[in-house]
């Protein structure tokens, strides 16, 4: 499911890796404040791999709705999608590299070293991988 915007944001575009929980809510926080500081656009991932029957960070459609309106009301060029794919993390990337992002979003949620050997890490992967500047935020923080 792709929303479309018809603005295109002379400055580049914010890339934000959404997801429904309070994680997907700071990095939206702070995506918007950095591109209505440089004059770019928001553009929402919500991803998932699909290979589960219930994935609670693929967000339902009346969540990205409220999503679309929220950038709506800001004023700033937006696109939200919402992708399936082999990876969450090369969905995000794909879709920075596709739009020449200036910078992605991604909220940071804890994970202990088992962790992130065992399950990965959404987060530490687009750290590791992105060609752009990229800001990792916690729930809580507040955008500068």
């Amino acid at each position: 499911m792709t929303h479309e915007v018809e603005q295109q944001p002379a400055a580049g575009w914010v890339v934000v890796a959404w997801t429904p929980d309070e994680f997907g809510q700071a990095a939206l926080e702070h995506a918007v404040a950095a591109a209505g500081e440089k004059g770019r656009g928001v553009a929402v991932v919500n991803g998932t791999r699909g290979d589960a029957y219930v994935d609670e960070r693929y967000a339902a459609p009346d969540r990205l709705a409220d999503v679309t309106e929220r950038l709506r009301a800001t004023g700033l060029p937006h696109v939200v999608r919402q992708e399936m794919g082999r990876d969450v993390a090369e969905q995000v990337l794909d879709v920075a590299a596709e739009l020449d992002a200036r910078l992605v979003v991604v909220g940071l949620r804890h994970r202990s070293p088992v962790g992130k050997l065992l399950m990965g890490s959404v987060a530490q992967r687009i750290l590791l991988t992105a060609t752009c500047p990229v800001l990792a935020v916690k729930p809580g923080s507040q955008p500068a």
